[in-house]
């Protein structure tokens, strides 16, 4: 990522460029991230494709002004880092969910070094951690989205815990792009996946949490209060607008979304 483009990335988060890759920086990075570009699947029931490469990336999020999923926001977000001087490295992990574990390479999340030493960062896991994470650190953690701490396994991998409760499982080795490859596909396609059975669009805010998940439209206050309404048909996309800064030419739909890659022959081999 050149000058440009870095700048670029910067203007559509509202961020200043750090003084220095310190962890300072890190930790306003991370927040700005989070308050300015979404947590979506929009484009799995838009049947756009989900490209891993640094040019589709920044066209998406920084061009098209949209958001994406772990593969695409904490992909993106270490080309930024990156460019801005960061030592970064791309780590594979594995949601826990309702059946255990889910598939390898379920999660894309971020190594970061610093001065003060290594970060977990993480913008793409939705309700999350508001700031990095130290990732040398087993004690409890407090941030604004909670309660975390990071215990070793028996295997040497990191289970991330919210609460007391594991989020995912991080190996320690990094990894690269083309290694997510499999577990984006599969998310993206799958009947089992989450993300082709819902539609969400979720971002931080100020003072908590706005989230859209098909016509339903969550606002969550700083002190919990939660306003919860139903979207009419002809405001879905003016309210992607308003939320979200999305600007759609029609809404997306579940089934239509399904349709269109079994119609297509997605999901018939990685």
């Amino acid at each position: 990522m050149d000058t440009a483009a870095a700048n670029a990335y910067l203007d559509r988060m509202g961020a200043a460029r750090p003084a220095s890759p310190d962890a300072d920086g890190l930790r306003a990075l991370h927040l700005s991230h989070l308050r300015t570009v979404p947590f979506e699947n929009l484009s799995i029931h838009l049947g756009e494709e989900i490209v891993l490469a640094e040019q589709s990336l920044l066209d998406k999020i920084v061009g098209a002004r949209r958001g994406g999923f772990c593969y695409e926001l904490n992909g993106a977000f270490a080309l930024l880092l990156g460019a801005l001087g960061y030592e970064v490295e791309m780590l594979s992990a594995r949601v826990f969910g309702p059946n255990g574990l889910g598939i390898p390479y379920d999660h894309l999340a971020l190594r970061v070094h610093t001065p003060s030493g290594p970060w977990l960062a993480d913008v793409g896991f939705g309700r999350n951690s508001h700031f990095p994470l130290r990732l040398d650190s087993r004690a409890e953690q407090t941030d604004p989205g909670g309660v975390f701490q990071i215990v070793e396994t028996t295997e040497g991998d990191l289970d991330v815990l919210r609460g007391g409760v594991p989020q995912y499982r991080l190996e320690q080795r990094p990894r690269a792009f083309a290694e997510f490859e499999v577990g984006c596909w599969w998310n993206r396609t799958s009947p089992t996946s989450h993300f082709t059975q819902s539609l969400v669009c979720s971002r931080l805010t100020e003072t908590g949490r706005v989230t859209l998940s098909g016509r339903t439209l969550v606002i969550t206050g700083a002190d919990g209060a939660r306003e919860e309404r139903q979207v009419g048909e002809d405001e879905v996309l003016a309210a992607y607008q308003e939320h979200f800064g999305i600007a759609l030419e029609r809404e997306p739909e579940v089934a239509a979304a399904g349709a269109d890659l079994r119609a297509r022959g997605v999901g018939a081999q990685p």
